[in-house]
Formats: C-alpha cells, structure tokens, sequence
C-alpha cells in the first residue's frame, strides 16, 4: 500500500469520512442526507467497514442479521456472512411476498410502515439489527418491535453512522448500540 504523510496509512475512521458525501436538501429541505455510495463503491473500505460492523458481535451467538430496506440490506449481508448467520429482509409496507407483521414508525421528516415475514424468527433466534444510518432511531425501533413480534431476540444494533443530534440512541436504550462513524 502507498505511504501517506508521516508514512503511516489513514485511520478507518478517516477513509470512512472520505468516502461519505453530503447531499443538501435531501430527501426533503433542511435535511443533510450522507451518501455512502462512494464508500460502497470502493472494495477495500466497503469490505473493512462490514468487518467492523460485525466485530463488536462476534461473541454473541448472533444466529441472524436483519438489514432495514434499502441500505441496510447493502451492509446487513456481509455483516451475516462474517457472523456465519442467516439474514433476514425488514422491507417498506407491500415489499415482501409472503405472509407478514408491520409497524408504522416516526422519521426525522415523516412516517412510513415497515414490515417483516411472520416466520422470520425461527427457535431461538437471536437477531443483530443492521443499519446505514440511526437518526431519531424511530426506523430502528420499530425493526425491534418487529423482530421481537416475530419470536426474535434482539442482540443489539450495529450502524455505520449515527447522527448524535438527533437522539436514536437514547431511544434504543437499553439494547446494544454499536456505531462506526458519528456526526
């Protein structure tokens, strides 16, 4: 690998930075939405985040990863691979083909539904809830709702980025919450 200044490589944390760009007024005005596109994009930063992202589980007996639609399932399923666990899809309202449980839930700038297959949770699942993003943790907590509704036990999350203004991870409180990267 090349040398930087002071000839050592960048921190994780830096590259994760690098590869994250801000949008603007996205989805909706006054939001600044982080774009990890160009992180996804890039081999080595994409297969070294989904490492991390599982690491701090690795001891856990996670037996399944669940990835929240769209990005979530982008992280979610290396994150199971790593784990040697099973993934389970949490989809938006009318995604997912076979019967299923749902949950409406607040977003920092509206409401949607999220839904799971009712035979998600099989035995003693324990679930490791994956996501790109914790913002107000309305999306993250209605996944746990769902898993939990389902038979499931939830481990803990594990996000690439937290935004720290807006208060997900109280909301979470007392699951585990792992972050990569904070804002």
């Amino acid at each position: 690998m090349g040398s930087h200044a002071g000839g050592s490589e960048p921190t994780l944390d830096a590259r994760m930075r690098a590869g994250i760009r801000d949008i603007p007024d996205f989805p909706s005005p006054g939001i600044l939405f982080r774009d990890i596109t160009p992180l996804l994009g890039d081999g080595a930063l994409f297969r070294d985040v989904t490492a991390a992202m599982a690491a701090p589980f690795a001891d856990t007996d996670v037996t399944h990863v669940a990835g929240i639609e769209s990005r979530g399932f982008v992280l979610a399923a290396p994150v199971a691979q790593s784990l040697g666990a099973g993934f389970i899809p949490i989809r938006k309202q009318g995604k997912l083909p076979w019967k299923r449980v749902g949950r409406e839930y607040g977003l920092e700038y509206g409401t949607d539904r999220l839904e799971i297959h009712e035979d998600a949770c099989p035995g003693d699942c324990r679930v490791l809830i994956v996501d790109d993003v914790l913002a107000t943790g309305g999306t993250a907590r209605a996944s746990a709702e769902l898993v939990r509704m389902v038979g499931g036990t939830v481990v803990g999350f594990s996000f690439l980025i937290a935004l720290g203004a807006l208060g997900g991870e109280s909301r979470l409180a007392p699951d585990r919450v792992d972050v990569l990267l904070r804002y």
